[in-house]
């Protein structure tokens, strides 16, 4: 692992440093199907015959769910994430062929370095500015060889719009999180308030999440030498439909002659 990707530089302002390094955002997040990210990580294995020796990057990797299931298939994976609480965690599955880093996306991570880059589970569209979108497109374009391969999992914006739940409340071992959704033009919300924390006064964070459109992602794919190879609308790979998908799943592969 090069020196590089090491380094960090993080925005203290920015709502996603806290509550993704939180011991409330794990427990909140605790009950994710780690059933259905192993058959996601199978069928897109499936799909992508990659070669037995290739080089993957799961960037975003939260605790490593998706990254441990690939090395357990014999690739050599790099898991990146910002939040230093994850990469703890993920660290528990670290091997010779299995790396953690914490690193902020919107920083470079390496140059014709990865075979794939897997961006799963929403892992992206977090910040206020499209400079930074397109910034962290830049790096993954960079990371990846000629003629590598990107898969982006996102939200897919006309279901998520039509299947928002506004008010939803949880409560986990004497935590209550009080939910709140909403959305604007822009993005979509999410306010937790969390209660009875050793009976302190209530904490309160706010998720936020761009609604981007497969339009948005041709434009930031093209400018950077990233063209879209096949759409899914779910986790087993059926094909997208833009009313009925839960997910917008974009395998795109960086061209040969792109100059970067």
């Amino acid at each position: 692992m090069r020196h590089d990707i090491e380094k960090i530089e993080v925005n203290g302002s920015s709502w996603f440093t806290h509550w993704f390094d939180s011991s409330f955002y794990h427990q909140l997040y605790a009950n994710r199907d780690e059933q259905e990210a192993a058959h996601f990580i199978d069928e897109l294995v499936s799909e992508l015959k990659p070669a037995p020796s290739a080089s993957m990057l799961d960037l975003g990797c939260g605790s490593g769910r998706h990254s441990k299931r690939l090395a357990l298939k014999g690739f050599q994976v790099t898991g990146l994430d910002l939040a230093a609480s994850s990469i703890r965690m993920a660290n528990r599955f670290a091997s010779p062929s299995l790396n953690f880093y914490r690193h902020d996306m919107r920083l470079p991570f390496g140059k014709n370095r990865f075979d794939y880059v897997f961006n799963f589970f929403t892992s992206f569209g977090y910040f206020k500015s499209d400079r930074e979108n397109y910034q962290v497109v830049s790096n993954i374009s960079n990371s990846l060889v000629d003629g590598g391969i990107l898969v982006m999992d996102y939200l897919n914006v006309p279901f998520a719009e039509q299947n928002l739940l506004p008010t939803e409340a949880k409560e986990i071992d004497g935590v209550i999180y009080d939910i709140k959704r909403w959305t604007d033009d822009r993005f979509f919300y999410k306010k937790i308030t969390i209660e009875n924390v050793q009976g302190s006064t209530p904490l309160e964070y706010q998720e936020q999440v761009a609604k981007l459109t497969l339009s948005d992602f041709h434009l930031m794919f093209n400018k950077y030498g990233l063209r879209i190879q096949k759409l899914f609308g779910d986790y087993r790979l059926n094909d997208y439909s833009l009313e009925t998908s839960p997910r917008l799943i974009i395998v795109a592969k960086k061209q040969d002659d792109h100059p970067l």
